[in-house]
């Protein structure tokens, strides 16, 4: 499978947020990736109902929505009515996780779990055949612009390994970093989607940006 692009709109321009979804829709990027932040299991406070819902009438594109959040249970059905397509949770945020997972897909939504970079690959063993996607971070959550943790290419190889001896489907997505410099080696290790913010929308030509991270070129 060709790998797949899914630009962060937590780097996007939210006072032309509008122009950035259709800038978006327009471009050879897969997914759009929206970053849920509470304050709480992060030092950082992003979006909420509201904008989801406002990208989703936009959108031409699967909306990825991860969860930084505490009991991310208690938001699972208010996440999938305002248009979330792909729903990924902490797996340090969930007290019982096969249960949130089986409730995230009941609810019509592919099931993501993220690891934060100190979490181990082996934390995975009991529910890798139960996820669509599996998020490793690469820095540590809560802010964007953060320099690569170099181990993740390492983590990805581990991931990677578990997926294949499981027999698991589960998607390997990468987030936080990425950019030109890193981006052919992690596709390289295992990656089959990579999260970019800065990368594209600090570019001087986004379109070319997110061109450039789909083709490798």
């Amino acid at each position: 499978m060709k790998h797949l692009v899914a630009p962060s709109l937590l780097s996007a321009d939210l006072n032309h947020l509008g122009r950035d979804v259709e800038m978006i829709n327009n471009s050879l990027a897969d997914w759009f990736h929206l970053d849920i932040m509470d304050g709480v299991f992060v030092p950082n406070i992003s979006f909420g109902f509201p904008l989801v819902e406002a990208v989703k009438k936009l959108s031409k594109k699967p909306l990825d929505v991860h969860l930084m959040i505490v009991e991310p249970d208690r938001y699972i059905s208010w996440f999938r009515e305002s248009g979330a397509d792909i729903l990924s949770v902490q797996i340090e945020a969930c007290k019982h996780l096969h249960r949130t997972v089986h409730a995230i897909r009941d609810e019509g939504m592919k099931a993501g779990v993220v690891l934060n970079p100190h979490t181990p690959v082996g934390s995975l063993e009991d529910i890798i055949t139960d996820v669509d996607l599996v998020l490793l971070m690469s820095v540590n959550p809560g802010f964007g612009g953060q320099r690569f943790i170099e181990n993740t290419y390492e983590k990805i190889r581990q991931l990677k390994a578990l997926i294949l001896k499981k027999q698991s489907t589960a998607l390997i997505e990468i987030d936080g970093g990425v950019g030109f410099e890193n981006a052919a080696k992690l596709v390289e290790a295992g990656a089959d989607v990579l999260v970019a913010g800065n990368a594209v929308f600090s570019a001087p030509d986004p379109l070319q940006a997110i061109r450039w991270l789909k083709t490798l070129n």
